[in-house]
């Protein structure tokens, strides 16, 4: 089979094991499912992530090893000539959130999330066609150039009820799912400059994605100030075209679509290149944006470039945290007594160890305390929750201890999630507005906004 991803990371998986019962077809993506070899770490519920639909379910059959078992007997011929568009595949993966769980906490670190990528789009190949729902949602960053005009669109359907009936009727959105409001202005146009900061500090480049730029310019306002505060010289990543502004591309690998999601990709490396190339840090915001330099763009065949970008990549708790341990962070952050917050880990967050960067800059705020929520997933999952077909599974996850613990924060607690995603379920089933990390640390700065 001609595989979209390029899985030639696991080419000598398995050489000279005889017991490593590798798929007869499927190459190294094969492999790549073969990783997995039974130890059911996944079919637990005690700390962490993995797995949130085996949390929900107690069901073996929505665990991170039935699927890799399913795909592998799909490989070997066990399900028939056409096995991507067959029940019992689409069956294994139907509530598989890509929450990366499995990735870390498996001890052979099953990548179960890039897996379902393969296999849907494998899925689309073998139908000839992808659903409606699933190539608007996919194309959702493209869309957002005209959010002058989507953002009364949107509104009128949370006004009306019947428009939000509508949308599940003939594009399978639940009507029970508030949709994110669009901000009046993009944060990138709200810009006078690419440069900001003291000319002689240490340069950073701040990668404003998406969601942070049309959903939540209030959090990249925040990452800016903060970085300034700091005496660093913030150049904002702009692409290189000047057309429209630079996508990671998840929307579309989420979907299935690879080739438009490897298309976003080259954009986005080209953009970032220089910048890298310099040894200059690119720092992110959005878990789910940033972490695909580090770990999906390896997929995607990019070569050189895609790993010199990748390691040049940071989230901002990261970079700070990194220049708190060199004692070169130039901030001093403090609030009033006895303030407190509450904070949920994004999946990839924790995926990629980043929450210990999250504790140990919250732990040099002055007159903070912090509670961390033991959670899995959130439930929300970029688009998972939205579909029909998924909510009530999406408000289950949420309910296993992220709302419930939520909801018992004193109402004058912050509650930190750095999800955009994350945050839409804490408003949706908590009836909690979130922030993300950076408006926290501004908050905790005295300066003005530049």
């Amino acid at each position: 089979m001609e595989t979209q991803l390029d899985w030639s990371v696991y080419d000598d998986y398995g050489s000279g094991d005889a017991y490593a019962q590798l798929p007869v077809t499927g190459g190294s993506f094969g492999k790549a499912a073969a990783v997995c070899i039974g130890n059911r770490q996944c079919q637990r519920s005690e700390q962490g992530v993995m797995c949130p639909s085996f949390r929900i379910t107690n069901d073996p059959a929505h665990s991170t090893h039935h699927r890799a078992k399913t795909l592998k007997a799909a490989l070997n011929g066990e399900l028939g000539n056409t096995p991507f568009v067959g029940p019992e595949l689409t069956a294994a993966m139907d509530l598989c959130v890509g929450c990366k769980g499995c990735k870390r906490e498996c001890p052979n670190g099953v990548d179960m999330a890039l897996l379902r990528v393969e296999t849907l789009a494998q899925r689309w190949r073998a139908l000839g066609k992808i659903p409606l729902r699933e190539r608007l949602l996919a194309r959702l960053p493209k869309f957002l150039m005209w959010y002058p005009l989507l953002r009364p669109l949107i509104g009128l359907r949370e006004r009306v009820p019947v428009f939000a009936r509508l949308g599940e009727r003939w594009l399978g959105i639940s009507a029970k799912r508030t949709l994110p409001t669009i901000a009046k202005r993009s944060f990138l146009e709200t810009l006078s400059r690419v440069s900001f900061g003291a000319i002689d500090g240490k340069e950073v480049a701040l990668l404003v994605d998406t969601f942070s730029n049309y959903f939540a310019p209030e959090t990249a306002q925040a990452a800016l100030d903060v970085l300034v505060a700091g005496g660093y010289r913030v150049h904002i990543a702009h692409a290189n075209d000047g057309k429209r502004p630079l996508c990671c591309g998840r929307t579309f690998l989420s979907n299935g679509l690879i080739k438009e999601a490897r298309d976003e990709a080259r954009r986005m490396v080209s953009a970032l290149l220089p910048y890298a190339s310099q040894g200059i840090p690119i720092i992110g915001l959005e878990p789910s944006c940033l972490l695909m330099l580090r770990d999906e763009y390896y997929a995607y065949g990019l070569g050189q470039p895609a790993e010199q970008v990748g390691k040049a990549a940071l989230l901002l708790e990261e970079f700070l945290a990194r220049e708190q341990d060199a004692k070169r962070l130039k901030l001093n952050f403090k609030l009033p007594p006895d303030t407190s917050v509450v904070v949920h880990g994004h999946c990839h967050q924790k995926a990629f160890g980043a929450m210990k960067s999250v504790r140990k800059l919250l732990n040099q705020v002055s007159g903070l305390s912090s509670e961390f929520i033991e959670s899995s997933c959130c439930g929300m999952a970029g688009a998972f929750g939205f579909e029909a077909e998924h909510y009530e599974q999406s408000m289950q996850m949420a309910e296993l201890s992220l709302l419930p613990s939520v909801r018992q924060a004193k109402p004058n607690t912050w509650v930190i999630a750095n999800g955009i995603s994350c945050q839409h379920q804490i408003r949706d089933g908590a009836q909690r507005e979130s922030v993300h990390l950076a408006q926290v640390l501004r908050a905790a700065l005295d300066v003005t906004s530049v």
